[in-house]
């Protein structure tokens, strides 16, 4: 059961991975049903890509399709959203009973309150100029290339 639950989000997630699924799912999330034309409609891509995207969704568990006549259309189904969002809660209350923690810690702790001493300009000067001048002494001399066709003089 628990390998089932497995799938059934891994599926989930893989199908809102991609924008353009999530943008059907939108879609369909206006209204209850539309066809796969009407979905198609906004898209810049063919009709047999969008047939794919829906068949991802399809197989997650996200859509249903129907046929009437010559006519599919899809609908929106709960149910792997609704795992998902379990899921997903859990590690959300975890991550704000972590945080909250961590903040009534940062709140009671007692802090020192000495003002740190500010370092003098002169020593930073002093500083730049030292690492400056390290760079600079650690330069090799480079070598120089030979123009093509030349070799070069030994």
């Amino acid at each position: 059961m628990v390998k089932y639950q497995g799938e059934t989000l891994d599926r989930t997630f893989a199908a809102l991975s991609d924008p353009t699924r999530r943008a059907l799912l939108a879609r369909l999330g206006e209204r209850e049903s539309l066809s796969v034309s009407e979905l198609a409609a906004p898209f810049p891509v063919s009709l047999p890509a969008i047939m794919k995207h829906l068949d991802v969704l399809r197989d997650a568990g996200l859509i249903v399709r129907e046929k009437t006549g010559r006519t599919v259309s899809c609908r929106l189904t709960a149910q792997p959203m609704e795992q998902a969002m379990k899921w997903l809660n859990r590690y959300a209350q975890f991550w704000s009973d972590n945080l909250d923690r961590l903040a009534a810690f940062v709140e009671e702790e007692k802090w020192p309150t000495q003002p740190s001493t500010p370092i003098p300009a002169q020593s930073l000067r002093q500083s730049n100029v030292q690492a400056s001048r390290s760079r600079a002494g650690s330069v090799r001399g480079r070598k120089r290339s030979t123009p093509p066709g030349r070799k070069p003089s030994s």
